[in-house]
């Protein structure tokens, strides 16, 4: 898929609002061919209920993967982590697997603040500010995932 090879951050996260997008409105997967065939995984891999795709937990494993890669040798990418850490730690806590790899953090926070921007809801200062450091982080992976392909 170009979205994955393009940007596999955003990637990722089409998949996660598609996988949520058909639970809700499973008769759409008649739609188009590409939510029909999506549909049939999340029918085979048994997630109708819950949980990602395995294309979605692949293109998370590529990333995190290259991101443990980039934390090694750079030392402008690290400290960019560091500054996140507090707040990905803090988000983790409140979820039931606070054991999650930062990048997964980094993409469920820009995914739950775009739901509370469908939603018409604001977010604090501190959130942005989170979200601007997960965004650039992301940017900066997806641009080098992209370079190595």
């Amino acid at each position: 898929m170009i979205l994955k090879k393009n940007n596999i951050a955003e990637y990722i996260l089409y998949l996660w609002q598609i996988e949520d997008y058909l639970r809700a409105f499973p008769q759409q997967a008649e739609a188009n061919q590409e939510l029909h065939d999506l549909y049939n995984m999340m029918l085979q891999e048994n997630i109708i209920e819950g949980g990602h795709l395995q294309l979605a937990k692949n293109a998370l494993a590529e990333l995190e993967d290259l991101h443990d890669d980039i934390l090694q040798q750079e030392a402008t990418y690290r400290a960019a982590m560091l500054r996140l850490t507090p707040a990905l730690n803090l988000l983790k806590a409140k979820t039931n697997t606070p054991t999650m790899s930062d990048i997964e953090a980094c993409l469920i926070l820009l995914y739950q603040i775009m739901m509370l921007h469908l939603q018409q809801r604001e977010i604090s200062a501190e959130t942005a500010e989170t979200q601007k450091q997960a965004t650039q982080v992301l940017q900066y992976l997806s641009k080098t995932y992209r370079e190595q392909e």
